[in-house]
């Protein structure tokens, strides 16, 4: 394949990944990623794409994510520049492929930083619909909150891309907007 698409990375994560939450995150991933495309002028399919397919190992070998994923992925003829970026997430806590594009940088960020943003969502009424970069952030700076969510790695990523928390996170927020009906995001108001 000359480049990945979003129909082919869920066809190549569904033979792998089965589980709910974690179809859900793959999806909260691609819609940053997505976002993060337009930021930079790149290509947003195809950076969705890259983010729905980055924990294609997880499910089944969680102890070894990462570890199934290059032979694997080159297989079924995900580019080598897409498998890189997706092992690039990985970078100084399950292996030493250091991001160095825009897209490496910005998965790195974003797997993480989705995650808080997700959480925080799903508590308010109107779920993401209305939330703003202030609200965020409190959640953001309360270490309790969403504490599985690694924000060291998201710092090191947002200082990585040279831009500020806030504005990696508003853009990531703006991308999971778009999706809240498929991210399930639309609150609980009746």
């Amino acid at each position: 394949m000359e480049k990945l698409t979003i129909a082919e990375a869920k066809r190549i994560n569904d033979t792998m990944v089965s589980e709910a939450h974690l179809k859900l995150h793959a999806a909260n991933v691609a819609a940053c990623m997505g976002a993060m495309a337009v930021h930079f002028g790149e290509d947003r399919e195809h950076w969705e794409a890259v983010g729905y397919l980055h924990d294609y190992d997880y499910e089944k070998f969680p102890e070894e994510h990462l570890l199934h994923t290059e032979r694997e992925l080159l297989a079924e003829g995900v580019p080598a520049e897409d498998v890189r970026a997706i092992l690039s997430h990985g970078y100084g806590h399950r292996n030493e492929v250091e991001p160095k594009s825009k897209m490496e940088k910005s998965l790195y960020t974003v797997d993480e930083l989705s995650g808080i943003i997700q959480a925080a969502a799903r508590m308010r009424p109107n779920g993401i619909a209305d939330m703003d970069i202030k609200s965020f952030m409190k959640k953001f700076k309360s270490k309790g909150f969403a504490a599985k969510c690694n924000r060291e790695i998201i710092l090191k990523g947002c200082e990585m891309l040279g831009m500020d928390i806030k504005e990696v996170a508003e853009i990531a927020i703006a991308g999971m907007k778009e999706h809240a009906e498929e991210l399930q995001l639309t609150g609980n108001q009746a």
